[in-house]
């Protein structure tokens, strides 16, 4: 049996994308992945409320309070803090640089089991 990909959800607002992703979670169309954390870019967002309702931890990392290079080392802690093997931008607004993206897709390599 193949373990289960773990999914982080990057967000910025209301979560309508990632309301639809935990759905299809909870009716067993993601069978070889499992959100496991959802990270805004905006304090406040709906979407961290979704992501609640769902049983699924949520938190702001807001990208307005710090640098670039900060942010995605605030993202880096919290990706590897779920040891995140998959990267989902559902409505993320903010840029990400190369490294950041290329980093978990790369180590992990479980695209393909999704």
């Amino acid at each position: 049996m193949l373990k289960k990909a773990r999914i982080a959800v990057l967000v910025s607002g209301g979560g309508t994308n990632l309301e639809a992703l935990l759905k299809a979670q909870e009716s067993g169309s993601i069978p070889h992945g499992e959100i496991v954390v959802v990270l805004s870019s905006a304090e406040g967002a709906y979407a961290l409320e979704r992501a609640k309702n769902h049983g699924v931890p949520g938190f702001a990392v807001p990208r307005k309070a710090m640098t670039q290079a900060e942010f995605e080392t605030a993202l880096e802690e919290k990706l590897t803090e779920y040891q995140a093997d998959i990267i989902i931008l559902a409505g993320f607004l903010s840029i990400l640089s190369a490294a950041v993206s290329y980093t978990h897709l790369r180590a992990h390599e479980t695209l393909r089991h999704l």
